[in-house]
């Protein structure tokens, strides 16, 4: 067994990832088992200078899709400083991953002097969520009505800014941290919200209605933006509305629809060319996602799934698996668990070809999965092998 496993492995490069596919996907999707590990990151990092020299163009992480224009216009452009950029750029408090530093700041020198066609981009895919609640669409709502009403006959416009602003109200109802957990507490079923959504719809038509103008207008980046402001506007909407519902459904329908608007933001992103993508495994998975949240199970479709859905073999999925993290309590693996069996090999890491591992394994049932000793570290589900289309392995995160 250990023989037939080591025929499996091969190095951790873009080339040796590239090979295991049967094209080259227009979205390239690397996912982690747990966050906030720097290891991990620089190894994300190398994979992308790698990549880029295979006509990769875009990186996409798990960050808000708004607060990451300040990155793509930074490595664009030169716009702002980099540590300024880096803090307000990168959400879920990852701005001060010294590795996260270290990708923009590549990027920004690799950009240096090139042609527009030539450079790197950066992007956000996620929405502008945290995990004790959701921004206000203030901004995704008033920037796309500016970009708007700048273009075009004001008789189009659902409402005047002036409206637009009284609709909204002071952005801390919206960010109100209760109503993560009381939906009372939530404004995303008044009237105004109600009225807002309707509203939001409307300019988001309208952005696809005069897409030639605007084009014309703004230049295809112009347009892209506005409907990134269009599609955060829609989904943060949607994720007040069901912040506020008070059934049995309400997570659910809250980590689905946070997935749905992370699928949209990486369909849009792969229009423009191919993109190495990087998120944690549960969003990036091909098949259901799951979890416990107040004791409580949850099973949602995750943004891989939807992408997947829509992309076929233009997606491409390759999560990350673990031996030890033992800042976090979480020893050497079972012996006779996945991650054992890698760990074993003298590879400190290495590129699985996984839909060969599950024919090592055969008919016989997978090994079991691992027990995490640590809530925040989900261990790779060896039933989802197949279903891969590659397995990266490191043996330790120090």
């Amino acid at each position: 067994m250990a023989t037939r496993i080591k025929e499996t492995v091969h190095p951790v490069d873009a080339a040796a990832v590239l090979r295991l596919l049967p094209e080259r996907p227009r979205l390239l999707a690397l996912g982690e088992p747990t966050h906030g590990e720097d290891t991990l990151l620089h190894l994300r990092n190398e994979l992308f200078r790698q990549l880029v020299e295979e006509g990769y163009r875009t990186i996409a992480i798990e960050s808000d899709c708004l607060r990451g224009l300040v990155v793509d216009d930074h490595v664009t452009t030169g716009e702002g400083v980099l540590g300024e950029v880096v803090e307000h750029g990168i959400s879920h408090g990852w701005g001060a991953s010294a590795a996260n530093r270290e990708l923009v700041r590549w990027m920004r020198a690799h950009n240096e002097g090139r042609p527009a066609g030539e450079r790197v981009r950066f992007a956000g895919f996620d929405g502008p969520l945290e995990t004790t609640g959701a921004a206000s669409p203030r901004q995704a709502l008033v920037a796309l009505h500016g970009h708007l009403a700048a273009r075009v006959d004001a008789d189009l416009l659902p409402c005047t800014g002036e409206t637009l602003d009284r609709l909204l109200g002071a952005d801390g109802r919206w960010t109100e941290p209760a109503a993560m957990r009381d939906p009372a507490r939530s404004v995303g079923r008044s009237a105004d919200a109600g009225r807002l959504r309707l509203i939001a719809d409307d300019l988001a038509a309208l952005v696809e209605e005069q897409a030639p103008h605007l084009i014309a207008a703004a230049g295809r980046d112009g347009w892209d933006r506005a409907r990134l402001y269009a599609r955060t506007a829609t989904g943060l909407l949607r994720y007040h509305h069901w912040m506020a519902d008070d059934s049995p459904a309400r997570m659910a329908r809250l980590v689905g629809v946070r997935d749905q608007m992370m699928a949209r933001n990486l369909l849009a992103l792969a229009e423009r060319g191919p993109v190495f993508v990087h998120a944690h495994n549960a969003h990036l998975q091909r098949e259901k996602s799951s979890m416990r949240m107040g004791g409580e199970p949850l099973e949602w479709w995750s943004a891989g799934a939807l992408v997947d859905a829509r992309l076929g073999e233009e997606y491409a999925f390759v999560p990350t698996a673990l031996g030890t993290i033992r800042h976090r309590g979480v020893e050497e693996p079972e012996p006779d668990s996945l991650e054992g069996l890698l760990y074993a090999l003298p590879e400190d890491r290495c590129l699985v070809d996984a839909r060969r591992l599950a024919a090592v394994f055969g008919d016989a049932p997978p090994p079991a999965p691992r027990a995490s000793a640590w809530f925040g570290y989900f261990p790779f589900d060896p039933a989802r092998l197949a279903g891969s289309d590659g397995l990266v392995f490191v043996k330790d995160l120090p």
